[in-house]
Parts: structure tokens; sequence; C-alpha cells
């Protein structure tokens, strides 16, 4: 067996479009040189590896300010030219290993760029078996963080919509299995079956939730309308989302070779278009409800000290809801008219359609919010 690839000289984030196939190739190389070394390991040894990687994986998704893990007591590798395994020792003052000190806790520092440090050291060390036990471990925690963390969903297809990069639109397949029969405390009741005389089907979730990856996060269908029971479990639900893909980033910036897993693939597509799908519904369902409320309160005569907006909307790049804040009416004895809405709503789409700050797609749909606060009051502007 070759030495393996260190992978300090791998960056993610720096790889230009001419070099993406080298790049790739040379992730998809690490990543089955850690695989195979893995496997060679006794069975043993593998469950302790996989015990300090759950360990360490643990640390990055609490957020941490330290972790304590163990490299094992030896490794096994095929040595060149003969295929022949051999057992190295692991000397005993490398083993217990410490990252994060009392600074990074005070300072409350992220643990995964200490853990890519330490990492690296440990796998430049002139010992081989401690340079391939830190690569062991570092294997281990990715493999943990993206297979044994996060649920596996359904198959599913996105489609982007025009002008866009990022597939959000579910693509329903022609002849997929409806769903499967389960407990009534998360299923629905649909009429009409497939067969006659079926009589009624029991259903995991709507039909618009079941195109997602993981339905059971799914707040808004392709309407609009509010799926749960609140716009607190709402963003709850995005919140459970952004963490799944936080815990997927988190791996990649730890071993940039996981990129090239299947798994990977699968988790990060299937999440990250519905990630944005939702982000962008619950974004137009508060502009919806901040109007409404608005008209409330104008009713009751309470907006005429001023007013001032805080609209909320899904940023595709960072992948976090943000807010435009702007004033409507300035702070004093002013009586609230619909029209400063309507004023304060296009002066904004002026100034976010030339905010090139914002990626092109969450301009688009900024200017559609801002567009719809306005058509709220442009009747009771002209009554």
């Amino acid at each position: 067996m070759t030495d393996k690839p260190s992978s300090s000289n791998i960056d993610a984030s720096s790889f230009s479009t001419s070099s993406v196939s080298s790049s790739t190739s040379q992730l998809r190389q690490m990543y089955e040189t850690e695989q195979s070394v893995f496997q060679a390991q006794p069975a043993m040894v593998q469950r302790f590896l996989e015990m300090q990687g759950r360990q360490v994986a643990d640390a990055i998704v609490q957020r941490l300010s330290h972790v304590r893990f163990t490299l094992p007591d030896r490794v096994t590798y095929e040595s060149e030219p003969s295929g022949e395994k051999k057992t190295h020792t692991v000397p005993a003052d490398y083993r217990e290993q410490m990252v994060g000190g009392i600074k990074d806790r005070i300072a409350r520092a992220d643990i995964r760029m200490a853990l890519r440090q330490r990492f690296n050291e440990l796998e430049q060390s002139t010992h081989r078996a401690v340079s391939l036990s830190a690569g062991l471990i570092r294997y281990a925690t990715v493999a943990q963080m993206v297979q044994g963390m996060l649920p596996s969903g359904r198959s599913v297809t996105y489609k982007a919509a025009e002008g866009e990069e990022i597939p959000t639109m579910p693509v329903s397949k022609a002849g997929e299995a409806r769903s499967a029969i389960t407990a009534a405390t998360d299923a629905i009741v649909e009429e009409g079956g497939p067969e006659e005389g079926r009589g009624e089907l029991l259903v995991p979730y709507v039909p618009a939730a079941r195109r997602f990856y993981l339905p059971q996060w799914v707040a808004f269908d392709d309407q609009g309308n509010l799926l749960v029971n609140s716009l607190n479990e709402a963003e709850a639900h995005l919140a459970s989302m952004q963490n799944f893909l936080f815990v997927l980033h988190a791996a990649v910036s730890l071993a940039p070779y996981v990129v090239v897993d299947e798994e990977y693939q699968k988790k990060r597509y299937g999440m990250l278009g519905q990630l944005v799908n939702q982000g962008r519904a619950l974004a137009l369902y508060e502009v919806n409800e901040i109007a409404q409320t608005i008209k409330r309160r104008a009713a009751s005569h309470d907006l005429n000290r001023g007013l001032s907006l805080s609209l909320p909307y899904f940023d595709d790049q960072e992948l976090e809801m943000r807010t435009l804040d702007f004033e409507v009416i300035p702070a004093g004895r002013i009586m609230f008219v619909p029209a400063f809405v309507v004023l304060a709503a296009r002066e904004e789409q002026v100034k976010v359609a030339q905010d090139t700050r914002l990626s092109p797609s969450t301009r688009k749909y900024l200017l559609v919010e801002l567009r719809l606060l306005e058509q709220s009051f442009e009747a009771l502007t002209e009554a």
C-alpha cells in the first residue's frame, strides 16, 4: 500500500472550475485509501475507531470548545510491494489526545479548526502508526457524521426554477408508491385508493410533504399553506434542516474527501433543495402575517406613532433566515395611511434590485415579498 495523501493540502473551497475533474479524482483516491485502511483493521480496532469517531463527531455537532479522543493501540496496513499485512504499535505517549484548551473554552472557539490542525499534525508524524491512526479517526468521525448521525430520506428529484442554480422544486415520479401504512400519530387518511373498493388509505404526511427528502420536516405545501400546528413548529422544522446541513458541511470541513461519498451526496442534494424551498415558503408566510397584523393594528388606530418593518427572507447563500429592515412611517404623531406601506415597499424594491451582496435568486424572492406587501395595501390606497 502506498502512503496515503495528506488531507492538509486539500481545501474544499479553493477548487477552480478548470481543476474540478482532477480535484474530484484526488479526493476520490484519498477517500478510497482511507476506507481501505479502515477496512483492513481487525473488527475490534474498527469498533474502537467508531467509538472515538462518535465522540469527536458529538463534540463538533454540539459545538463544544474541547474534546478528548484516543488513538488505537495498534494499526494494521499492507506493505509494498509484497502486500503483506503488518501491525504497528502506537507509542503510548501519543495515544491520549486533547484538542482545545482553557483559552478556547473561554473564547468558545470553533472546535473544527483546532481538530483539523491536530489531525494534520498527527498525520505528518514520522511514526507511521501515529499517522495512520490519526487518519483513521478522521475517517471514522466523518463517516459517523454522514452515515450515523443523520436520518436517511426518500429518493427524490428536484428541478431548478428558470434562472436559478439550486434545484428546489420536487418532481413527482410516475407510478411511485403512495405510502406504507403507519401509526395514526403521524398519518393522514386519504380517500379513493388506486384500487376499487380499497376504501380509505392511511398514509404518513400529506402528498406535498411526501415529495421531499424528509417529509417530517415539511411545514408548507406548494401553495404556501401551513401544514403544521403553528409558526413556531415550522421554524423548528427549518432549524432541524439547517442543523442537518451543518453536520454535512462540518464533515467536509474536517475531511474534504467525504464529498465523493454517495450517502453524503444523496443527503446533501435531498436536504438542500428541501431547506431552500421551505425557507422561502416560511418567509412568504410571515410576510402575509405581517401584512395582516398591520391591517389589524391600523384598524384599531395603533400605528399613529410610526412604523418600522423587519421583513424576513431566506438567504440561499448563507442558508438562513434574515431580515430586511426599513422604515415605513417616521416616529411621531403621524396618522397611518396605507399609501405609506405601498411607497416604502416600492422604494425597497429599487434598493434590493441593485443589491449585489445578495444572490440573484435571493433578490428574486425578496422582490416577490416586497411586491406582495405592496399589493396587500394597494387596494386600500385606491379605496
